[in-house]
Parts: C-alpha cells; structure tokens; sequence
C-alpha cells in the first residue's frame, strides 16, 4: 500500500512539474476556456469520431522545440518547451514567438507504445503548417506538404523497446504565394492576421490490425434508399464488412451503437452498397444519425474494426414554385443563413483551447436562430466538423488562398477583382509549382472531409484570391466529390461554371449582379457592423469594422434588423442564401455577432433569433 501511495504521490509531482514549467504567453485577451487548459490536458478527447478505435494514446503536451536556420543541422534542443497541439505563435503554446521564413521550428517528444498493443502501430498528425519532416528513432518516417490535412505514419518497424524518441522539422513560408495559408500573413493587418506554425492539432498513436482499415467514404442516395461504403484497406485481407446501425438525433459514434439494420461484404476494394427502405433524413431541425461500423476479416477472424457514423442527406439544386434556381436540401428549397465563421481564437489561434470551446461557437449560432456555417479560408479539426453534423448545421467550405487579390491599377477598366459581372477580373498569376499544390491540397481536403454528412457546398476561391483557371479548378472539385455542390468563385471573380453566382457587398446586403436564371443566385458575405467592446479587444485602438463602428450592441441590433428587411425583397426574388460576416471579432475586425474572447454577445439573443428566423422564412412566401 506504502508503494502504491508512494507512486501516486510521483505522479502526482510530475504533473504539478509539467505545469508550474508551462504558463500562457503574452499580454493579449484570453477565452474562458484557457483557464481549464494545462500540459496534461490539452485536447485530450478523441480526435478522429468519424473512424473510432477503442485503444489509443494522446501525445500532445509539452515538447522540446528549437528555432534555427533553414540549412543548420539538428540542433542542440536547450529545455526550451511548447504546449503541443498549439503553434507556437499562440499564447497557449507558452512560446508567442514567430518562425519567420528564414527559420526552421524542430519538435522533440518521447514516448511509450503500451505493451498489451498488438498489430501495427500508427502514428497520426492532424495537422502541422506546412512542410513536416517526421523521423522515430533517428530514422526518417517520411515528408508531408499541406498545412490543413491530417496525415499518418505506420511506426511498427521503427519501435525500439523503451521510450520512442520522435523529432519533427517544420518549414513555414506562410504568404510567400506557393503554399494555401488561408488568412496568415507576416504583417498582420485589416482582415489579414497572425501567422500559424508548426503543430496546431492533435498528434495521437493508436493500435491495429496486421491489415486495417486507412479510410472509408459513404455517400447515401436517399431516392434510392442506398448507402454507398467505399473502404481503403492497408495490408492483406480476404473480406470487408459494411453494418448500419440504428441511430438518433445528435447520435454520437462515441456512445452506445444501436441495433444492426442492414449489412454488406465485399472484398477489399470492392465497392458495398447498403439497403435501408424509408431511411430517416439528416437536417439541421433533425440531425438524424446512424452508426456504421467496417469490419475487416482474414481467416474468418476479425482483424479491424472501426465506429463511425453517417446520414441520409441530399445537396442539390432545385427549382421553386416560381420557377427561381434554389439550393435543395433533401430535394425541397432550403434557405441558407448563417455567419461567415472563421475559426481563430485568441489564445490558440488556429486552435480552439478546449473541445467544449469548439462546440461552442457551433451550440450560438444554433441559438441564433442560423442553419448554416460558411467555413472560411479554414479546415478545422474533425470533431468540429462532428459537432455540426450533431448539432445539425449545415457548412459551406471554403479553401484556404495562397495569396491576397491583385492591387488594381489606376484607370484599369477590367481590375483584378471583378465584382459586377461574368468574365471580369484577371487570374492569379501562379507560378505552376503553387497551382500543382493548390491541386494537391485542396484535393487532399476534400478527401479528408467529404464523409461529413453537414457539408452541402465546396469553395474553390474567394474574391480572386490566388485565383485561377476557374473551370479546370471547378472540374476538379466535381472529380473529387459530385455530391455535393460547387461555389465556384464567392465574391468574384465570377465565371459560368459550377453552381452558384456568389456577390458579396459590404454592408448592404445587396446583390451586385445576378445570373438571370443561369445559377443559384446568393449572397455569399454582406453586414460586418463593427463595435468594439471595451476589455474584450486584441489591441485596445485601430478597431475597425465595415463603415465605421457603432456605439453599443443596442445600434448594431436596430443596423442588423435594418440590413434583414432589405434583404428580404431579394430572397424573395431569387436569392437562395445570405452569409453575415461574422460569427466573432477576430483581431482588430471588431465586426463579429460576439467578442474575440466568446465573453460578450454583441446583440439580445432573443431578438437577433427572431430576426434571423424571419428571414429564413421569407422565402417559403
């Protein structure tokens, strides 16, 4: 017993050594959420609630870091630490420094494999800005771009026995035009802010099988009544099962799975279809969802097995009873309403401090009375996209840019931008290295996210930032996913290909021009009323919101119901959707529905819901 208190009393003084060496960085506005956040508790949940394994180990928490020259060796790692899974810019990491695109950030960490695991060993990073170079034991496990995609590694063969000694080299150029950095630059400002490096999610190790299950996508058809399960399987396997789960509203893939309703086998790479007559309809008023577990079989043995979960939903376009092109929900017109919602936090930056901070944001636009999300230049973490598909929203998103918009020149007739009409405005002139990663990446995204069942529309480009060949990037977009819509260009420059002709005017929620029948007319950004509240802002001067900032959230309440009642008469001639910038402030853009610290609600909830709701109905008049 002696011993056993005595280990306990060990732990316990590692832990409380692992804290007292570990504080938020830097002087800036916090969330309440910081306060719950330590080296022992950073994300700790689940990160992965669509493919969930019951065995798996959390490595975030305090790393080794170093900052050195591009072409420098290894370095000497001092006992500097930083606060895994938050980049190294934020006040969460405990650093607040920058890299800069002359540096390189090295990342050291131990750990062990828990013996009773058996099979592989895989090794997941969520997501690391933007080139990582990753090596286990001193040997290199591999290379990966892209600072939005999850990626993994399998470490089987480079276990020691002992502690595993992993090293991670990060390069980041942020805006140096080759790479999507979405809104990162070297000088914030305006709409532009600070930069992202390094790890900013979750960096986990799991067990499986000698052949396991890599990825899955289902895609339902609800006319037919059919799911569609497609499974990559690593390794040698002699069958795949395919099993439908009784679910619910809200269901959660990490709760009790229900009773099996329908099945399929196959053989690996052989695509399963499902049968379900009357299937219950995913929406946000009824976010039904079912479980769907994939079984892997050798042998007649089970030799991986994931939990996850998926709906019967629909996005397409359809025609009203006026003959107007509108977005379809499960066959019928839907209005779409809902914030432009970017994703940053002031203490983490990239990365909400707490899970429960992530739902958050989701559960006020929900009280809102929105039923829509625009994700914006932003991939967030799997359990974001979890939280809508639960919640019941619908999202539309957005790539991130590799570049701003050309500045125009004086007494250019057709600028960069264009705003007013079909064909105006130039491309971005990509060096063809960066379009093949824009390629790559955006790709990569979809692939990652197109079994989330919440989202309805894809986003290639905003207002000609970086953009370029439209159709081609519009093609490829259809090629990696066609269930879904495609917002071709939100904001200009507008081309004739894909779904929708998206405007954006500030703040009038005003179309510019419309597509006179030949697209899904909607009004992609608009609003952007600004009020900086006193105590709950990223700097305390130089705030700014779109023509100029209000007094209190008693004016920005009467300018918002204004902006709603003119925009009423253009959805009830056609327009099928409206974005309101934004969800909150962020940085010194003072024009969010709440503060950059989540602790004040610009507007009385009660009123801005009934406002909102108002407007979602206009258009079933």
């Amino acid at each position: 017993m002696r011993k056993f208190v005595f280990i306990l009393a060990a732990l316990a003084a590692a832990s409380c050594a692992q804290q007292a060496s570990w504080a938020p960085a830097g002087d800036h506005i916090r969330t309440s959420w910081a306060e719950q956040v330590s080296p022992v508790n950073a994300h700790p949940e689940y990160p992965r609630p669509q493919m969930v394994r019951p065995d798996w180990k959390s490595l975030n928490g305090l790393w080794d870091y170093a900052l050195a020259g591009k072409d420098e060796a290894q370095p000497a790692f001092g006992g500097d630490r930083i606060l895994v899974p938050f980049c190294i810019e934020s006040s969460l990491s405990g650093v607040g420094k920058r890299v800069g695109v002359d540096s390189v950030l090295w990342y050291r960490t131990s750990f062990k494999v828990p013996c009773r695991w058996k099979g592989r060993v895989l090794l997941h990073f969520d997501a690391v800005d933007w080139k990582a170079e990753v090596s286990l034991n001193g040997k290199e496990l591999g290379i990966h771009t892209g600072g939005y995609t999850a990626f993994s590694f399998d470490i089987t063969d480079y276990l020691v026995k002992g502690k595993q000694e992993l090293i991670v080299r990060v390069e980041d150029g942020t805006d140096n035009g080759e790479q999507p950095r979405g809104k990162q630059v070297s000088d914030p400002h305006g709409i532009w802010y600070t930069p992202v490096s390094g790890i900013w999610q979750s960096v986990w190790i799991e067990p499986a099988g000698e052949a396991f299950v890599a990825d899955y996508c289902a895609v339902s058809d609800i006319d037919a009544g059919s799911l569609l399960v497609e499974v990559d399987v690593d390794g040698e396997a002699d069958e795949v099962e395919a099993v439908l789960l009784e679910g619910s509203v809200g269901y959660s893939a990490e709760g009790t799975p229900g009773v099996a309703l329908t099945s399929a086998v196959a053989a690996p790479g052989e695509p399963l279809t499902l049968m379900l007559d009357e299937p219950e309809l995913w929406s946000p008023e009824s976010p039904y969802l079912y479980g769907l577990e994939i079984v892997l079989r050798k042998g007649g043995k089970v030799i991986d097995k994931v939990e996850g979960y998926t709906a019967f939903r629909k996005s397409s376009e359809v025609v009203d009873s006026k003959g107007y092109k509108r977005l379809g929900l499960n066959g019928k017109p839907y209005f779409q309403f809902g914030p432009l919602d970017q994703g940053w936090w002031p203490d983490g930056l990239y990365t909400a401090p707490t899970d429960d901070a992530l739902r958050f944001d989701i559960e006020k636009t929900k009280d809102f009375g929105f039923n829509m999300i625009r994700k914006h230049i932003k991939v967030e973490p799997a359990r974001w996209y979890n939280w809508c598909d639960r919640l019941g929203i619908v999202v539309w998103q957005d790539m991130p840019c590799l570049a701003s918009h050309l500045p125009s020149p004086k007494g250019t007739p057709n600028p960069q931008w264009g705003q007013w009409g079909y064909g105006e405005g130039w491309d971005y002139p990509l060096t063809e290295t960066a379009k093949a990663t824009y390629y790559k990446e955006w790709g990569e995204i979809i692939a990652q996210l197109k079994k989330y069942p919440c989202i309805v529309v894809w986003v290639p480009f905003n207002e000609a930032w970086s953009q370029f060949d439209t159709e081609k990037a519009v093609e490829f977009t259809y090629a990696q996913d066609s269930t879904r819509l495609v917002n071709s260009a939100s904001g200009g420059n507008s081309r004739l290909c894909g779904d929708i002709l998206d405007s954006h005017n500030y703040p009038r929620p005003i179309m510019k021009f419309r597509s006179e029948g030949k697209q899904i007319d909607v009004l992609g950004e608009y609003g952007g009323i600004g009020c900086a509240i006193e105590d709950h802002l990223w700097q305390e001067d130089n705030n700014w919101g779109y023509k100029g900032l209000c007094a209190d959230g008693e004016e920005v309440l009467a300018k918002y119901e204004k902006y709603a009642d003119m925009f009423i008469p253009e959805i009830e001639s056609g327009v099928s959707a409206g974005v309101y910038t934004q969800t909150t402030d962020v940085e010194v853009e003072v024009n969010g529905l709440m503060t950059y610290d989540r602790k004040v609600i610009k507007m009385d909830e009660e009123r801005l819901r009934a406002i909102n709701k108002k407007v979602i109905a206009s258009m079933e008049k």
